[in-house]
């Protein structure tokens, strides 16, 4: 569920000109997208306090899209020949060279150090997309995550799709249950599950446009993994918001959305079966979204316990860059040029 239409409204179209509270950004010449001024001095405010030194490398990276890197997550339902070799020509490499914990042979996904975006595939009805273009940190919870062959599978606030595409590049559940909540991003998701899917097995895939805080009494312990990729302040997206009316509205409601998180999260956890596991993620940098909202989780539910990823870090800590100082159970992703992925924090928990 992602409450995107009442917390987080859609951006509105870019007014002539540059409305008040917007700075320029320009690289290499040419004018970039504009920073929204009165999103970046919250950000400054906020994460000075709550990153110290940190903050400044990665608000450079925020604040310049032109070295941010994309990543391809290939399609193993639709895989080009010479897909592999002509990414290799053009600098990429795998992205997870390293012992992982939890790395299935059909998970493969390529990055370059160098930023740059690879071609985007439209979308053709009948016809399988051979690679998913994102952020790279986007794949963390899903490597947590661990999907077996079989198992029950809830991914609780799925779109775009994107994780849920790369949970069936590593195994095949036995029951996949993607649900959205806002009726437009539902049918977003709809649309990448039949460009990455084949027909078989999307068949076996039940989409819902269900209200995730309620899942959990609907559907008591039914499933074996439950991911959460909650609704957030995305610190990328918001950085660049054209409304600063608009941006003014989300930063007073920032406070709502973990309040929201932690309905999810308590929703996720009755969902889970005893013993089953849950990942926790975001996209924002925030605290109070982050470790806070697992801190209230942990502190209010005596029927979860913390699991340790620290494992799955040190294994891809050379194209990562992450936040010291979290417990062993979570991690968040700090973009750094050469490195600018992030941000995306990941927790991991367990139901006893």
């Amino acid at each position: 569920m992602r409450l995107r239409a009442p917390l987080l409204p859609l951006r509105a179209a870019a007014a002539a000109g540059r409305p008040p509270g917007q700075l320029e950004n320009k690289t290499k010449g040419r004018l970039q997208k504009q920073i929204c001024g009165v999103v970046l001095d919250h950000f400054e405010k906020q994460y000075t306090a709550e990153l110290g030194s940190a903050w400044s490398s990665v608000r450079d990276v925020l604040t310049s899209p032109l070295c941010w890197q994309h990543a391809l997550l290939l399609n193993r339902f639709s895989q080009s020949p010479d897909l592999e070799r002509s990414l290799s020509e053009q600098g990429y490499h795998p992205a997870f060279p390293g012992a992982l914990p939890y790395l299935p042979a059909g998970l493969k996904c390529y990055l370059r150090r160098s930023p740059g975006r690879f071609p985007a595939q439209k979308h053709q009805a009948g016809r399988l997309k051979d690679y998913y273009l994102l952020n790279a940190a986007s794949l963390l919870p899903v490597l947590a995550l661990e999907v077996g062959d079989g198992e029950a599978v809830l991914d609780l606030c799925a779109a775009p799709g994107g994780k849920a595409v790369a949970i069936l590049q590593c195994a095949c559940p036995g029951q996949f249950h993607c649900n959205e909540y806002d009726g437009l991003r539902s049918r977003w998701l709809e649309q990448t599950m039949e460009s990455f899917i084949p027909e078989p097995l999307l068949n076996l895939i039940m989409v819902s446009k269900l209200d995730g805080r309620e899942i959990g009494d609907l559907k008591p312990e039914l499933y074996d993994k439950v991911l959460v990729d909650a609704p957030c302040s995305n610190d990328r997206s918001w950085l660049f918001s054209s409304d600063t009316h608009q941006a003014t509205l989300r930063l007073m409601r920032r406070k709502e959305l973990s309040w929201l998180q932690f309905q999810l999260l308590r929703s996720a956890i009755k969902a889970l079966r005893p013993g089953g596991s849950l990942v926790y993620s975001t996209c924002t940098l925030s605290k109070a979204e982050n470790s806070d909202v697992i801190n209230l989780i942990l502190g209010s539910c005596s029927n979860v316990v913390p699991v340790d990823i620290s494992a799955m870090a040190k294994a891809v800590s050379q194209e990562f860059t992450f936040l010291g100082g979290l417990h062993q159970h979570e991690l968040l992703v700090l973009p750094e040029r050469g490195r600018a992925w992030g941000p995306m924090y990941v927790a991991k928990l367990k139901k006893i």
